[in-house]
């Protein structure tokens, strides 16, 4: 019976499993695993992100009917329970650590944008993401609602963010745009949430 390798399978290809675990030990906190691993975290959380799931028990049902599967993946089952304190306590530094390797090693390989013109061309936004207050209470935003804001500089050139950050939902795009600094002779292209021409002439470029 031929052996097909599935596209999650190909797609995890792209994470060396050997920098994930290096990046891992650096990263920890608290006791050691017992049967979960981070790597069995990044598994299930890119096959929930991948399948659009919705809950953690969305999500642990959805992997129980590829339990089968898991052993290929280098990936244990993990309960409702395993997931959440996972989540909960374990730091985000990882991810983030492997966000910045994937991103410099695909700076490296992407063309120029199609456009005429040579300079580098980025664009700004923000997207106010909303949260539940009674779930998420840090996160205040309105009376009633909670948000966090994501801020994205996106670079025209293979299309890939060349920074991403997230702020309280009450940040104003402008606080962070003044923050950035970009190439000499870049283009901006922005909305109107980064107006401030005291820096327009000079947006440290």
């Amino acid at each position: 019976m031929a052996h097909c390798n599935t596209i999650l399978s190909q797609i995890l290809k792209l994470v060396p499993r050997h920098e994930f675990e290096t990046l891992a030990k650096q990263h920890h906190s608290g006791r050691s695993f017992r049967t979960a691993s981070r790597w069995s975290q990044f598994v299930v959380l890119m096959m929930a992100q991948m399948s659009g799931r919705n809950s953690l028990r969305d999500i642990v049902e959805n992997i129980s009917a590829q339990a089968h599967r898991l052993y290929h993946l280098g990936s244990a089952k993990l309960s409702k329970s395993n997931l959440s304190r996972i989540n909960e306590d374990k730091p985000y530094a990882l991810y983030e650590a492997l966000f910045g390797k994937l991103l410099s090693r695909c700076q490296g390989k992407v063309p120029g944008h199609n456009f005429r013109f040579k300079n580098p061309l980025y664009s700004l936004d923000a997207s106010t993401i909303d949260l539940c207050l009674s779930v998420f209470p840090w996160a205040d935003f309105r009376t009633t609602k909670g948000a966090i804001k994501l801020h994205v500089g996106l670079n025209h050139a293979g299309y890939l963010p060349e920074f991403v950050t997230v702020t309280e939902g009450s940040t104003h795009e402008v606080n962070i745009g003044k923050l950035l600094a970009f190439p000499k002779g870049s283009m901006i292209a922005m909305d109107r949430g980064y107006n401030d021409y005291g820096i327009m002439v000079g947006i440290r470029v």
